[in-house]
């Protein structure tokens, strides 16, 4: 993407009722105004609110607000050129349950009250293989702990990813943390127990690994 067309984007961001664009200041010295309160000042409603990590260009968190009414969502992502696609997508379409926030993921416990979300999704995330990098993977201690004090108590947590490594990684964290897997599947598209919602929606990049034959895996858990 040219830097004029994401510039654009971003401009067009700017303007989008459903989209927040918090800075990092405000989220980490309390002054966020809508921690705590995203049911009643941003949705609107009192219905379960469910985010997706890692958002990319929406088409999950888009896919899953149209699927459930009586839930509201909200993808997170740094990069707010990709989300642009669903939060343009979800206004068009007059979309009142399904918001995009523009913020690095490792904050989230500073955009959320304690158990404020139902449930969480992580999509095709970077599995981050180098071990240096294992700090920045989104299903390590660290954030497996953030994610839940955002949580309600059973409040549940949702991996899908084209990576054997990342699915093996979060596995292997799971059992030897001691948390709740309530699902575990190393190919979707060949297990008929898979849920809709993990074999109904498919994103750009979940579309492009399935041509090359990649299979996509999936893990739903509780931290404990």
């Amino acid at each position: 993407m040219g830097s004029k067309n994401k510039l654009k984007r971003f401009r067009e961001n700017e303007t989008f009722s459903n989209v927040i664009q918090p800075t990092r200041e405000e989220l980490v010295d309390g002054s966020f105004p809508l921690k705590g309160k995203w049911k009643t000042d941003f949705f609107k409603n009192n219905k379960p609110i469910v985010l997706e990590l890692g958002c990319g260009k929406g088409e999950y968190s888009v896919g899953l607000a149209q699927r459930y009414p009586d839930k509201n969502f909200l993808g997170i992502d740094i990069k707010g050129a990709r989300f642009w696609r669903g939060a343009k997508t979800a206004l068009e379409d007059n979309m009142t349950n399904v918001g995009f926030m523009r913020t690095q993921i490792e904050l989230v416990n500073y955009a959320f009250a304690k158990a404020e979300i139902a449930e969480i999704w992580i999509t095709f995330p970077d599995p981050q293989i180098k071990y240096k990098r294992t700090k920045h993977r989104m299903t390590n201690t660290e954030f497996l702990q953030k994610y839940k004090q955002i949580l309600e108590p059973e409040g549940t947590i949702n991996l899908k990813t084209d990576s054997e490594f990342m699915h093996g990684y979060t596995l292997g964290l799971l059992h030897g943390e001691g948390h709740e897997i309530l699902h575990a599947n190393h190919d979707v598209y060949k297990n008929e127990y898979s849920p809709e919602e993990v074999v109904g929606i498919q994103t750009f990049y979940e579309k492009q690994y399935l041509e090359q034959g990649k299979p996509i895996t999936y893990i739903k858990f509780r931290v404990k």
